[in-house]
């Protein structure tokens, strides 16, 4: 599936190589799948055929002030082959609805904390409700959303 994306979409470098997974936590990640509104419905049709998502349901996020939607999903690793294009592995704060990437989580902590990355460091999630989190070229991102619609499997 070959999608044109505005200039706002998040190209790599933001995504994984599928090698860098452990394949015995996949099924506690959430992958982030970037489209446009006119090629969600092909993309839902696509993850359903192609893989056995968990828990039977597709979040599908707009990013405010943009044209820009994903579809979060969680799939069963056992029948991966390959990761959907597009596609970012994210992790979820479920009390704030905030998405984020490591990397992101990482420079978000650097610039919270005087530039030091420290795992201990507290973030207010309330700050970064209802978002995602990620980087691009080095840089945080943070892309705020809205449901845009919950697909039941």
């Amino acid at each position: 599936m070959t999608l044109a994306y505005s200039q706002y979409m998040y190209n790599k470098p933001y995504g994984f190589d599928i090698t860098d997974l452990n394949f015995d936590d996949v099924s506690n990640k959430l992958f982030c799948t970037f489209s446009e509104l006119d090629e969600i419905d092909n993309l839902i049709d696509n993850i359903r055929s192609q893989y056995n998502v968990l828990y039977n349901k597709i979040f599908v996020l707009q990013i405010k002030n943009s044209d820009e939607y994903v579809c979060t999903y969680n799939i069963d690793y056992s029948n991966l082959n390959e990761i959907p294009e597009n596609t970012i592995l994210v992790h979820r704060k479920k009390e704030t609805n905030t998405l984020y990437t490591i990397n992101a989580l990482n420079e978000l902590i650097k610039k919270l904390n005087g530039g030091v990355v420290d795992v201990t460091y507290r973030i207010n999630w309330m700050h970064y409700r209802n978002c995602i989190l990620l980087t691009q070229h080095n840089e945080l991102k943070q892309l705020n959303t809205k449901v845009y619609k919950i697909v039941e499997l």
